[in-house]
């Protein structure tokens, strides 16, 4: 699962690859490390354009995994599509895209910790983009803040393409490079959208020595 993820873009260069409409995200630093629960600039679609604003990365888990507990977390990477639970946040106005310049997978070794190897755009496009769903949720994420309601999301996960899958053969995330695919994601039907639930090409991407 990737838990980890940086932006190190600019702003105005968000803005261009998507065409915002307006950038709530005021201004933004760098971000070399988004981890689970850290708040993240996330893009919506709004009647009169694309919004870019922050949100906190996971969304509500499931009724059954909370079973016991008094805090939720949240589901960072959703690969179950067909799940009920995800199907009510799959249409146009819960999908949502996250620009991102590298992410990381564990990669695993016996019994060693498990050590992060960074993956970042292979060619001339530096900043992607993960295809995602966002919903506003009450809920308490940490005992010490209580009940709060925060703007959620997550990223779909898809099986690993062939660069990715020695490292973390479970899943990757999905990614969308081109403005057709973006459109697609957030204007599709669901079972159009869906179709994009792929792994993204292998010359798309490549390792690199950390976040970038």
């Amino acid at each position: 699962m990737c838990n980890l993820y940086s932006l190190t873009t600019t702003q105005s260069a968000i803005t261009e690859l998507v065409n915002l409409w307006r950038d709530d995200t005021g201004n933004l630093p760098e971000l070399a490390g988004i981890y689970p629960d850290y708040p993240a600039p996330v893009i919506t679609k709004a009647p009169e354009g694309r919004v870019m604003q922050m949100m906190r990365w996971g969304m509500p888990s499931p009724a059954f995994a909370l079973k016991g507990k008094k805090t939720d977390k949240g589901i960072t990477n959703v690969r179950n599509t067909a799940s009920p639970h995800w199907r009510r946040w799959l249409g146009p106005a819960h999908r949502c895209i996250v620009p991102f310049t590298s992410f990381a997978e564990p990669r695993h070794v016996n019994e060693e910790k498990p050590t992060n190897v960074w993956f970042a755009p292979a060619g001339p496009q530096e900043t992607l983009f993960f295809a995602g769903i966002w919903t506003e949720w009450t809920s308490v994420r940490k005992l010490k803040e209580g009940e709060t309601t925060n703007s959620l999301f997550a990223f779909l996960t898809v099986e690993p393409n062939g660069l990715v899958g020695p490292v973390h053969p479970k899943a990757m995330p999905v990614i969308l490079r081109s403005p057709e695919a973006i459109a697609h994601w957030l204007d599709a039907p669901m079972e159009e959208a869906l179709k994009l639930q792929r792994p993204f090409p292998d010359d798309g991407l490549k390792i690199v020595d950390g976040p970038v």
